[in-house]
C-alpha cells in the first residue's frame, strides 16, 4: 500500500492511498477511514459506531414522516467495508438500533444483511444507550465492552483521560474555516491516547467538537479528523470553529 507521511499540529499521521488516516492510538497504529469506520489491521477489526438502524421508522410512528431507507443505506455502506477489507471481527460499538424495539421492525432484506455481516467471521454487538439488551434474535457475540490489542472497545467515553480508549456515542463532527465561511462534516477526533469515532447510521447526525460535551476528554488539543467524500482530512483544532 502506498503512503506519504506528514507531519502536522503535532501529530504524526499517515495519508493512505485508500483516504484512510492513519494514526496511533495508545500506540497503536489504526486506519480511520472516509466511511467513518475504524480499521485496525493488526487484529482484521472493522469497527463502527452509532448505526442508529431503524431511526426513520422511530420518528415515523411519532408522525415524522422520513424516507424510510437510512437502515439499508447504513447496511449497504458497512457491507462495502467489509467486501473492501475482508475483516476477520466486526464491532458495532454502541447503539446499533436508535431503540428498544428497533430491531421488531426490521424488513426481512435488512434482518438477512445484518446476518450476513456474522458469515464467516465474529460479529461483537457493543451495547448502547440506545440499545442496552443488544440483539434478541440476531447473530454474534455482546458484550459491555471489548480489549484489543492495547485499545479498550467501549460505547460512552469515560470521564476524564483515558488512554487506549476507542469510543463512539457523542457523533462527534468538525465545522471548519474556510475563506468562503466553514463547512461540516462529522469526524473522528482524536490525542492519540483515545479516539472517538464519528456516526455511522445514515440519519445519525453529529455534535460539533467544540461542545462542551467534549470538555476534559482530551490531554491536548486534539485533531479532527474530517470524511471527506474518498478521504479523510486531518484538521488542527485551530481551524475547528463552533455552531
Amino acid at each position: 500500500m502506498n503512503a506519504v507521511i506528514a507531519k502536522a499540529f503535532a501529530y504524526d499521521f499517515v495519508i493512505a492511498d485508500s483516504g484512510a488516516l492513519g494514526i496511533p492510538i495508545a500506540s497503536v497504529d489504526v486506519r480511520l477511514r472516509a466511511s467513518g469506520a475504524l480499521w485496525i489491521a493488526a487484529e482484521r477489526t472493522l469497527v463502527v459506531a452509532d448505526l442508529h438502524l431503524e431511526k426513520g421508522s422511530f420518528y415515523a410512528v411519532r408522525g415524522q414522516m422520513l424516507p424510510p431507507y437510512d437502515t439499508r443505506e447504513t447496511l449497504r455502506r458497512l457491507a462495502q467495508e467489509i467486501d473492501a477489507l475482508c475483516p476477520t471481527t466486526v464491532v458495532l460499538l454502541g447503539d446499533t438500533f436508535h431503540d428498544a424495539t428497533s430491531e421488531a421492525r426490521l424488513a426481512a432484506d435488512d434482518v438477512e444483511a445484518l446476518r450476513a455481516l456474522a458469515r464467516g467471521r465474529t460479529l461483537i454487538w457493543i451495547v448502547g444507550n440506545h440499545d442496552a439488551e443488544g440483539p434478541q434474535a440476531l447473530p454474534g457475540e455482546i458484550a459491555n465492552e471489548l480489549s484489543l490489542c492495547g485499545l479498550t472497545l467501549r460505547h460512552e467515553p469515560r470521564l476524564g483521560l483515558q488512554p487506549g480508549e476507542v469510543s463512539g456515542h457523542l457523533h462527534p463532527a468538525a465545522r471548519v474555516r474556510a475563506s468562503r465561511g466553514s463547512v461540516r462534516r462529522r469526524c473522528f477526533v482524536t490525542d492519540s491516547d483515545r479516539l472517538i469515532l464519528p456516526a455511522f447510521g445514515a440519519y445519525a447526525g453529529g455534535l460539533n467538537v467544540r461542545d462542551k460535551a467534549f470538555a476534559g476528554l482530551f490531554a491536548r488539543p486534539p485533531l479532527a479528523g474530517a470524511l471527506g467524500s474518498e478521504r479523510v482530512y486531518a484538521v488542527g483544532w485551530p481551524s475547528l470553529v463552533g455552531d
